[in-house]
């Protein structure tokens, strides 16, 4: 399934993609030769200290140790028998493969122009090119960057605008070097030649020499006598087809994946409609790395309004639009997958504004900056913020959990409250911990419990003792200016109530006595409304792990309620 939808995605965007036998690569720079073959000068194709001109150019070959060229264009060691880490000597073997795959084409087609001159161009000396080229102004720039991405080379003939290796004419002359008998194809169900081998796919992460589908020779994997993909037959269109648009998705620019840790996510609907295109790049909004923003959350709240035009109809979808969802993670030399998903597209739309409900939680920031987001939801719960600090298997739970609607990992509510715990001393707690404890336990008891803002009807005892700790601390905030109830007791308040809520009581008592008369009746009255509540024997002994959430989301209400307050307070003061 995965690889028909990525065959699918391929033939969805062809118009955009390398034509069958061709890939878009950077090359950096170009050697200009007249029509009998003579160095001229070198061009230089970067744009930048990273990137170069790209160029839709015949399909590289797949090699790891060996020594296989590439047609028309290939680094210098194979072009020009120069490299800087072996000598002219130990090189000319790589330069012999590629001069010998030239001259292969140009025996049987001598007649054009353009092969004519590399064959000239490479019946000379291979030490007299190294002499010639070595006089050019940009050369010593050159053996600089031998070990960019971009540092690959073709030929330009003197008044051309097209190099060699984009020349269609040129292309289509390439020898056939796959002579497979025809099979069943696994991904069209067509009768095919098949590859024995499938295109190089690499992921940050993983080997260059990675593939998302290979078969180990002589390892288990051979049945019947058939090695290597015989063993899965794939037609050569069909891989190809596959393997572009692999690519094209994790292409750097690609706005059709977001990478977590060492994980990378790949997304695309399977029709090419507006809604399709929305769902494409709200996605990425929401869990891409994304640009400063003057207005960062303006960002979200577009990617909900997309979303909610897509469930409600707005955005017109079929029934059979889907959208899939791809995750990939290194693994040895090949490429495993962690997730995959397809989903129809409004189904998925549904899901998305199930998340961005549970999370929803008051707020009353004056920078309201988004949290919705995977990598915001990860940072909230690692320490120091760093993604590299989260559990290995953290990120495909929640992303499952997201995309599909159902409970949030524990491994995520757990490390929320180790973070809540081991801050409580030097933080308040957060709109993101509060917003992820709230959907945890939503989902975890079927959307009931927790609501958005202050609940003064909750009645678990849980969700009480954060609200009744939450004024103890603000009581003595306004008498004193310090906090230090919260630094001292939150952690045990939250586990084990009766131990704790004694001596606070006692110490905030204290605090009243510094109040003006009119706050302490106010307080009072309203730890008295909490109290009332709490069953007749008492606090809890004991808390367990949900209502220790409960108590930090009751905590948290009952701190946002002063907020909202004292701004409500100052907005009539004003007027």
């Amino acid at each position: 399934m995965i690889l028909r939808a990525l065959y699918d995605y391929y033939n969805r965007c062809a118009d955009q993609l390398p034509q069958f036998g061709t890939a878009n690569k950077q090359i950096g720079f170009v050697i200009v030769i007249d029509k009998d073959g003579h160095f001229l000068r070198f061009e230089d194709r970067r744009i930048d200290k990273d990137n170069a001109q790209t160029f839709q150019v015949p399909q590289p070959v797949g090699r790891s140790s060996g020594v296989s060229a590439n047609y028309l264009y290939d680094n210098s060691e194979y072009t020009l028998g120069y490299s800087d880490k072996r000598s002219p000597e130990q090189s000319r073997k790589y330069l012999n493969a590629f001069k010998q795959l030239i001259e292969d084409v140009y025996e049987t087609n001598s007649n054009n122009k353009d092969l004519r001159a590399l064959h000239l161009f490479y019946q000379q000396d291979s030490d007299y090119i190294l002499e010639q080229i070595s006089t050019d102004p940009l050369w010593d720039e050159i053996t600089k960057k031998l070990n960019k991405k971009y540092s690959l080379f073709s030929f330009l003939i003197e008044g051309d605008i097209q190099i060699v290796a984009e020349k269609s004419e040129l292309i289509s002359l390439r020898p056939n070097e796959n002579n497979a008998d025809e099979h069943i194809c696994l991904i069209t169900g067509e009768k095919a030649p098949t590859v024995t081998l499938t295109t190089q796919t690499m992921i940050p992460g993983s080997q260059a020499v990675a593939k998302l589908v290979s078969f180990q020779v002589k390892s288990g994997y051979d049945s019947y006598g058939k090695e290597q993909c015989d063993n899965a037959p794939i037609g050569e269109q069909a891989e190809f087809a596959y393997s572009t648009a692999l690519l094209h998705l994790l292409d750097k620019k690609s706005r059709n994946k977001f990478l977590i840790g060492d994980r990378t996510y790949l997304f695309w609907a399977s029709i090419n409609s507006e809604a399709a295109q929305n769902a494409e790049e709200s996605v990425f909004s929401l869990f891409g790395i994304q640009e400063k923003e003057d207005d960062p959350n303006r960002n979200i709240e577009q990617v909900r309004k997309v979303f909610s035009a897509i469930y409600s109809g707005q955005l017109e979808t079929n029934l059979d639009d889907t959208f899939y969802i791809l995750g990939l993670a290194p693994n040895a030399a090949r490429i495993a997958v962690v997730y995959w998903a397809e989903i129809p597209l409004k189904d998925f739309a549904g899901k998305l504004l199930k998340h961005f409900e549970d999370l929803t939680i008051v707020d009353t920031r004056k920078d309201k900056t988004p949290y919705f987001g995977l990598r915001n939801i990860l940072s909230a719960v690692s320490l120091d913020g760093k993604l590299s600090s989260v559990s290995p298997n953290l990120p495909e739970a929640l992303t499952k959990s997201i995309f599909e609607g159902t409970p949030y990992p524990y491994t995520l509510y757990n490390a929320c409250l180790r973070r809540i715990r081991a801050e409580s001393a030097s933080r308040e707690i957060t709109i993101a911990r509060a917003a992820i404890i709230k959907a945890f336990l939503n989902r975890q008891n079927n959307n009931q419990n927790i609501s958005i803002m202050l609940d003064k009807t909750n009645t678990n005892q849980g969700y009480l003792c954060g609200r009744l700790f939450s004024v103890l601390v603000k009581i003595q905030e306004e008498a004193s200016g310090n906090t230090s109830i919260r630094e001292r007791y939150m952690n045990s308040a939250s586990t084990t109530p009766a131990a704790v809520f004694a001596t606070i009581m006692n110490l905030s008592a204290h605090h009243l006595e510094k109040l003006n008369q009119g706050r302490v009746i106010q307080m009072e009255q309203l730890q008295q409304e909490i109290i009332s509540k709490l069953p007749a024997d008492g606090f809890p002994a004991h808390l367990d792990l949900q209502d220790q959430g409960r108590f930090f989301v009751g905590y948290y209400h009952q701190r946002q309620d002063f907020f909202a307050k004292k701004s409500n307070d100052e907005k009539e003061t004003n007027e």
